[in-house]
């Protein structure tokens, strides 16, 4: 299984990669607006309804490239990737070095799963 994870080491990297990229920038700023500027009311609450949600979720750029739903699946999976990943290396600092292979291929295999629930759900929008 080790030799499995070491083969895939490139995507998982570049899995977590862009996961730091998308937490670091889109839900810095989301954290922002919900957490901080709706509430302190210098940002109207209305502009986050339902209705205006969706239509950015659905948008599609040139009528047939859906830009939404593809910056909502990143948002949903990106993430996924890069805290299987922290997880994964906090085990082998921590010593479970000879538990890699398993513990690595759990961690990555929910990882899979919630990436595969996250796209169907985004593509069911």
């Amino acid at each position: 299984m080790r030799t499995l994870l070491l083969k895939l080491e490139p995507i998982i990297w570049l899995l977590f990669g862009q996961g730091i990229l998308i937490g670091t920038m889109l839900l810095t700023g989301w954290i922002l607006v919900i957490g901080i500027l709706i509430p302190m009311g210098l940002v109207d609450a209305s502009a986050l309804n339902y209705v205006r949600a969706h239509e950015i979720a659905t948008a599609s750029l040139l009528g047939f490239i859906p830009i939404g739903q593809l910056v909502l699946a990143a948002l949903l999976v990106l993430p996924l990737w890069k805290g299987a990943h922290h997880v994964r290396s906090l085990l082998i600092d921590f010593g479970g070095g000879e538990r890699d292979g398993i513990v690595g291929s759990a961690l990555y295999l929910i990882a899979l799963v919630g990436s595969v629930m996250g796209i169907a759900a985004v593509v069911g929008l």
